[in-house]
């Protein structure tokens, strides 16, 4: 589904992902966007940030609170703000407009890619991990911190596993990008360094106060066993 209120661009969008061989419902306004995208089974949500009435964050505020349906945002050329803020509210992905319509597929195949991968993944890995307080079921994308339920995104989930499966080792940033975002990093992305603040802010410290995810300068990340959180 797209919800954007500009007529001309949500069919310029179904005309070429139709033809791509997607099936396309376009909306033009927040609340039948919320309601459309909670009684509906999509696999994906395009979502315009300028709405008129709701805007596109009240809208990813509503449909995250009850739904984990991959949504890419569709944001204004150079403004970093709303990517940040964003990413930060559950978005998987955001796409700057002007836009190619290519660049739009590519960004849908990649979250497609992303998704049909976590699923072999989790068919294929053993069904649960389980380091210090933090446990991940594959099967049912499913993570707890002591036994309480994580609310995660998606992407936080797919970033939890791979930096659990990994830890102790440091995992560039091109390397989550590729595994959690299903797509190459992009010179000034920012998107993983914000969907990693955000599971930082969720997971909290460790134990002993130490840092339990960290940043390792020009390189990418490193979760801490909990015996090495000093």
């Amino acid at each position: 589904m797209v919800i954007d209120d500009d007529i001309d661009l949500c069919e310029l969008i179904g005309d070429y992902l139709e033809a791509e061989g997607f099936v396309l419902n376009a909306v033009h306004n927040g609340e039948d966007g919320v309601r459309q995208a909670l009684s509906d089974d999509y696999d994906l949500i395009v979502l315009d940030v300028m709405l008129p009435g709701m805007s596109g964050f009240e809208v990813l505020r509503r449909i995250r609170a009850a739904s984990a349906v991959p949504v890419l945002m569709l944001t204004a050329r150079g403004d970093d703000v709303d990517r940040i803020v964003g990413l930060e509210m559950g978005a998987d992905d955001y796409l700057p407009k002007p836009f190619n319509p290519r660049e739009l597929v590519a960004r849908i195949r990649a979250i497609q890619r992303r998704t049909a991968a976590a699923a072999v993944e989790a068919a294929l890995s053993p069904v649960r991990l389980l380091l210090g307080d933090v446990e991940l079921d594959s099967a049912t994308r499913g993570a707890s911190q002591g036994g309480i339920p994580l609310d995660l995104t998606s992407v936080e989930f797919s970033l939890l596993e791979v930096l659990l499966r990994l830890a102790g080792q440091v995992v560039s940033r091109e390397e989550l990008s590729r595994q959690a975002l299903g797509r190459q990093l992009h010179s000034y992305d920012r998107s993983i360094d914000v969907h990693v603040s955000n599971l930082r802010k969720k997971l909290g410290p460790l134990g002993d106060g130490g840092e339990r995810i960290k940043a390792v300068r020009g390189i990418g990340y490193i979760y801490t066993r909990p015996s090495e959180g000093r």
